[in-house]
Parts: C-alpha cells; sequence; structure tokens
C-alpha cells in the first residue's frame, strides 16, 4: 500500500510531456522541424498550391450554373405599332402594350471549354508553383536546422561559460583568502592582494551576465522548436561530443549542383517566367467553348405561378462560343515584352545563383578547415595554459612569484578558456553550413 502511495505521489509530481526529456540535437532538429511556426507555414503554403492546382483544373471541366428572375411590371413599357396592322391609315401609329405584368423563368446552363491556351498553360503553371512551394518547404527545413542547431548550441555555450567562470571564481577565492591571511601576517603587500579582488569582481560580473543569459537561451531554443518559452529543457549533448562528431569533413565527390535547393529554386523561376511568356503568346489565339441551356418561362398578370394551372413554356438551346481578340491597341505586345524581359531576368539571376552556390562551397570548406585547426590548436593551448596558471599559483602561495605574475597567468588562461569555447561553437556551425550545402534536394527542375 505504501509503495503504491509512492508510485502515485511521484506521477502527480513529474511534469508531463517531453519537455523534461534529454533532448539531444538530432531529436531537436526533428522536433523543429515538426513544430516550428515556419514549418507550419510551408505546410499551409504546399495546401495552398494544391488548392490552386485544382481550382486551375476546374476550370477546363463541366461548369453548371443555374438562373432564376421574378419581374412585375409597376408600368408596362408601350410600343408604337403602324396602324396598317389594324386596319387604319398610313402613317398612322398606335400605342400597344405587350405581355403580362408579371412573369418568372428559370435556367440551367452547362459549359465546357474546347479550347483555350491560356488554360493549357495555366495547368502547367499550377504545377511549377506547387513544385516552387515544395522547394521553399525544403528551404525553410534547412533555415529551421540552422537556427534549431545554433539555439542548441548556444545553451550549452552558455552553461559551459557558467560553469567555468563558476571554477574559476572558486579557485580564485581559495587563493585570495590564502593570500589575504599572508598580508595579515605582513608578508606582502596590499597591492597584491587588490589585484585579485579586482580580478575576482571582474569574473563575478561576467558571471551574473551569464546567469541572466541562460533563460534567455532556453527561450530562444523553445521558441525554434515551436513550444512555449517557458517549457523547461534539458539537453542530452555535451559540446565536446557535438564537436567530435563535427571533426570529420563531408566533401562530397558525387555532389550536383543541380540537387541544390537554392540551384532548384531559381530554376523554377525560370520555368514560371518562361511560362508567363507562353500564356502572353496563347492569348493571342482563340478560345472555343460549348455551351446547352434550358429552362422554362411562365407569364400572367396576377402571381399565379404556384397554381397547377399555371401555363409553363419551355426552351433549349445548343451551341459553341468563340473568342478572338483582333486589337488591343498594344497592350498584348507590351505584355510579351515585359514577360520576354522577365525571362532574361531569370536567366541571369540562375547564372548569379550558380555561381554564388560555388562560392559558398568553397568559402564552406574553408571555414570547417580554419574552425578545425583553431579548435585543435585552442584545445593545446588551454592544456599548456592549465598547467602555467596551476604552476603559477603553487609558486604564488610559496611566495617564489608575485600576485602580478599569478594575474597574468589566469587572465591568460580565461583568455583561452573563451577561444576554446567559441572555437568549439565555429567548428559546430560550420559543419552545419556544410550538412546544408550537401543537403540533396529531390524536389529537381524538370521542363
Amino acid at each position: 500500500m505504501n509503495r503504491l502511495f509512492i508510485l502515485v505521489i511521484s506521477l502527480l509530481l513529474t511534469p508531463s510531456g517531453w519537455s523534461q526529456q534529454a533532448l539531444s540535437l538530432t531529436d531537436a532538429v526533428s522536433k523543429g522541424l515538426q513544430n516550428n511556426r515556419a514549418m507550419v507555414n510551408a505546410n499551409y503554403d504546399i495546401q495552398i498550391a494544391r488548392e490552386r492546382q485544382w481550382e486551375t483544373i476546374a476550370t477546363g471541366l463541366p461548369q453548371i450554373s443555374a438562373s432564376g428572375a421574378y419581374n412585375k411590371d409597376l408600368e408596362q413599357r408601350t410600343s408604337i405599332v403602324p396602324g396598317a396592322y389594324f386596319g387604319g391609315s398610313p402613317g398612322e401609329y398606335f400605342p400597344v402594350q405587350f405581355g403580362t405584368e408579371q412573369s418568372i423563368d428559370a435556367a440551367a446552363r452547362l459549359d465546357q471549354l474546347i479550347f483555350d491556351g491560356s488554360y493549357l498553360v495555366g495547368l502547367q503553371a499550377s504545377t511549377v508553383f506547387l513544385k516552387i512551394s515544395r522547394q521553399n518547404k525544403v528551404k525553410s527545413e534547412l533555415e529551421v536546422k540552422r537556427l534549431v542547431t545554433d539555439a542548441y548550441v548556444n545553451v550549452l555555450l552558455t552553461e559551459e561559460r557558467k560553469r567555468i567562470l563558476e571554477k574559476n571564481l572558486k579557485n580564485l577565492e581559495g587563493t585570495l583568502t590564502d593570500i589575504r591571511k599572508v598580508y595579515l601576517q605582513g608578508l606582502v603587500e596590499v597591492e597584491q592582494v587588490e589585484q585579485l579582488e579586482i580580478t575576482s569582481s571582474s569574473i563575478q560580473s561576467a558571471l551574473d551576465y551569464i546567469s541572466r543569459m541562460i533563460p534567455i537561451t532556453h527561450q530562444m531554443l523553445n521558441m525554434t522548436l515551436g513550444r512555449n518559452l517557458t517549457d523547461k529543457i534539458v539537453l542530452a549533448d555535451t559540446l565536446m561530443g557535438l564537436c567530435v562528431q563535427s571533426e570529420t569533413s563531408n566533401e562530397l565527390v558525387d555532389w550536383d549542383i543541380a540537387k541544390n535547393i537554392d540551384y532548384q529554386i531559381a530554376q523554377n523561376n525560370l520555368r514560371s517566367s518562361e511560362l508567363l511568356l507562353k500564356l502572353e503568346r496563347f492569348r493571342a489565339l482563340p478560345s472555343i467553348s460549348a455551351f446547352i441551356t434550358s429552362g422554362y418561362d411562365a407569364y400572367n398578370d396576377d402571381f399565379t405561378f404556384t397554381e397547377k394551372s399555371q401555363q409553363w413554356y419551355g426552351r433549349s438551346a445548343i451551341g459553341l462560343s468563340l473568342r478572338l481578340p483582333i486589337f488591343t491597341s498594344g497592350a498584348g505586345q507590351s505584355r510579351t515584352d515585359q514577360a520576354k524581359l522577365n525571362v532574361a531576368k531569370a536567366k541571369t539571376q540562375l547564372e548569379q545563383v550558380e555561381e554564388e552556390i560555388l562560392l559558398q562551397k568553397a568559402s564552406a570548406h574553408n571555414q570547417f578547415t580554419l574552425a578545425l585547426e583553431e579548435f585543435l590548436r585552442s584545445q593545446e593551448s588551454l592544456e599548456i595554459a592549465y598547467r602555467i596558471e596551476r604552476k603559477n599559483e603553487i609558486k604564488y602561495t610559496e611566495g617564489v612569484t608575485g600576485s602580478f605574475e599569478l594575474r597574468q597567468a589566469q587572465l591568460q588562461l580565461y583568455d583561452l578558456q573563451n577561444q576554446h569555447l567559441n572555437a568549439m561553437r565555429d567548428i559546430i556551425n560550420s559543419k552545419t553550413e556544410l550538412d546544408i550545402l550537401y543537403h540533396p534536394s529531390t524536389e529537381i527542375s524538370k521542363k
């Protein structure tokens, strides 16, 4: 019974949801791709593109409409009829009122498009638009991966800075306690104590700042994951672990620029411009449609249309409709010229994007190489700085060296610690940029 009670209480006290689970970077990216608001909107855009595609298709399918009208003349229209119709004299006219005071007509119409060049182009354009929407989703996925990785690393980086500062402050306070005792014995000058106090105050100030930044970095990570800003979060990965994973480059021998998402988007923008030019040219072609219409009419001076005795007159028709633009005062040619210029512009943009991607590729590999070299170099330098600082601390407590030398060794250590953390961040980010660059997109543009 006691065990059951304890189990129930523990379940009640355990926070619900995945917010309390240790979250790896891979899991964070996965959750960001599911819940990030940019991804939600990207999925909406794809749905909109699909609906727009069907809207275009539907315009070429049978269209059925119905109409109805009720009319009551407040004053019937009068027509003039030659008197000869009624045995009158030539040149004589009689006023006559035709029809009834009230009438009703109801009709249904079926329209079917037979040929319209702009419709065919519209079908192609809607397909391209859907493909662009899917490519934009891939682009959003890559951007979310970059944002999540950056936010995740910032949390780790901030927490690691806090841990290092706390350790440095603790060590320094121990040294400061010892030197104060030595000072009370009159063996050192007060300036030596004050120098260490200044260093301690500087570290405390940095620690206070970092402590205030930690919740902000957590909120930024929550935002990229599409979660509430106040959700608790525990990270499973470490900076060093991510660095070890990032130490290998992913130079791909079979890398194809055609699989790059930015290149594909530029290709489809060109394709879209070409279709718009094609559309303007097809506007000069005739459009043909067929129709069938059927309806009933009823007439009476009184409102008797609901009675069985009311007479209804049927009508129906079948026909073809032809529309051919002949003269538009140069507006059509102007639209065509604009479309040609947009095609030329899109070709130039495609060439520019290709050059930018190749430059990005070279820059990304260079940045990764530099980041890796700096990471390894800072790691070695940091180990040396730790040994130097420890030796100076021992010498200082033994009275072999002064506070100035110790303070210089400490400042050197603190500076290298920051450099090492920055190097860890840079190698992770540069590896992420490589992964994004080499991310193969299956949304390949096809003409």
